[in-house]
């Protein structure tokens, strides 16, 4: 086996990562002047929208926080492969706190617990919306959230930063260390941000398993956003020497397994609740499957489940980023149809959908994107003092 003789300089980004933020920034920034406008003609159907945009875009922010301790806990070649299109993508949180704030201006066009009038017909309700719905609350548990998120993120860039420099050494402890806790808070803080941006949008509803469907919808967002990053840039070196077959592969059966999982907590979901049918449980599916929710339901079930799942059998469409990414990019679009389905109908009774749905989620993607290419220019694309980034350039090189 020959030595390999790789510098930080040979794995940076191919230049298309400019091009792409570039032309990100400025869909990015014309979406969001359009957005703006009508924020002030029509600020309730903007803020409607603007959740779901942000949710969108945040849930991948997390998912590839998630997944990138996951990564750490397990090792495998893998992971270290798309270890830092995920750290490029936990450094858009600080994009995404800012972010936040119009969900926080807009919170009255939003949630009908902000309206005391509105919930002193139920003293259940009453209670709640003096006790944790408040607008204060809402505002420092958003803090929280934010202040855990991004301190994750920064523990795990810093000691990932300290990889591309002399002398190769295994950080793996110091990995898991992070990534441990850091799982646990994840799941406890995704949790609780759920229940308050999109579950108290219908304050008596509510459900154990939901915050668990949004965090497998987050890693499915991350796994298909990565194939999708491979895909632009396995026809440019550096990756296309060393982005192998085998590790797309594994990225196709992690896909698999989300929307499988996905599936599995979703339908549990609706047998439970409609077993139980009680009455302030099993209105979130009444009101979905009438009025037009219903054809959006089947489209998920087909969508985002079984087709999808039919395809990702095939075990050479899964070592084919070429092939794969097209099944990638339709999860996530499906993503965003899911949901437009959890949010909206709290909105309307039968099927609307106004053109700022597409508008404000396109303007933040722009954003977003933006700032993920800015990311992941500025480090190389393998932590080269990595000793499982050793031996696979090794083996790629023999």
């Amino acid at each position: 086996m020959r030595p390999v003789r790789v510098t930080n300089t040979d794995l940076m980004a191919p230049p298309v990562a400019q091009t792409i933020q570039q032309r990100s920034l400025v869909v990015g920034v014309i979406f969001a002047i359009i957005a703006t406008v009508f924020a002030f003609l029509s600020p309730d159907q903007f803020f409607r929208s603007y959740l779901i945009g942000y949710m969108a875009w945040l849930g991948l922010s997390l998912g590839c926080m998630a997944f990138l301790m996951i990564q750490h806990m397990t090792g495998g070649a893998w992971g270290i492969v798309m270890r830092r299109y995920l750290e490029a993508a936990t450094r858009t949180l600080p994009l995404m706190a800012v972010l936040f704030v119009p969900l926080i201006l807009g919170m009255r066009h939003l949630y009908i617990w902000t309206n005391a009038d509105a919930m002193s017909h139920d003293e259940h309700l009453k209670a709640l919306t003096q006790s944790y719905l408040t607008p204060t609350g809402f505002f420092l548990r958003g803090v929280i959230y934010f202040a855990i998120w991004m301190f994750i993120a920064y523990r795990l860039n810093k000691v990932s930063a300290e990889q591309d420099n002399p002398p190769t050494r295994n950080l793996s402890p110091r990995f898991r260390a992070i990534a441990a806790p850091g799982l646990l808070l994840y799941a406890l803080t995704i949790s609780f941000a759920i229940i308050d941006w999109v579950m108290s949008l219908t304050p008596p509803w509510i459900s154990t398993i939901y915050p668990l469907i949004y965090i497998v919808g987050q890693c499915l967002s991350a796994i298909c956003f990565v194939v999708v990053v491979e895909r632009i840039f396995v026809s440019y070196k550096p990756v296309s020497t060393y982005l192998r077959p085998k590790e797309v592969q594994d990225h196709g059966k992690f896909m698999l397994t989300l929307i499988m999982l996905w599936a599995y907590f979703s339908f549990s979901q609706l047998l439970i609740m409609w077993a139980g049918n009680l009455p302030d449980e099993i209105t979130f599916y009444t009101r979905r499957f009438h009025g037009g929710w219903e054809l959006l339901a089947i489209f998920l079930l087909l969508g985002h489940f079984a087709v999808p799942f039919a395809i990702l059998l095939s075990r050479p469409l899964k070592r084919d980023p070429r092939r794969l990414v097209w099944v990638a990019v339709w999860l996530m679009f499906m993503r965003y149809v899911d949901l437009y389905w959890f949010i909206e109908p709290n909105f309307h009774d039968v099927f609307y959908w106004h053109f700022l749905d597409g508008v404000v989620p396109i303007a933040i993607g722009g954003l977003w994107f933006a700032f993920f290419f800015r990311n992941v220019r500025s480090r190389p694309l393998l932590p080269l003092h990595d000793l499982h980034a050793v031996e696979l350039l090794e083996t790629v090189h023999d």
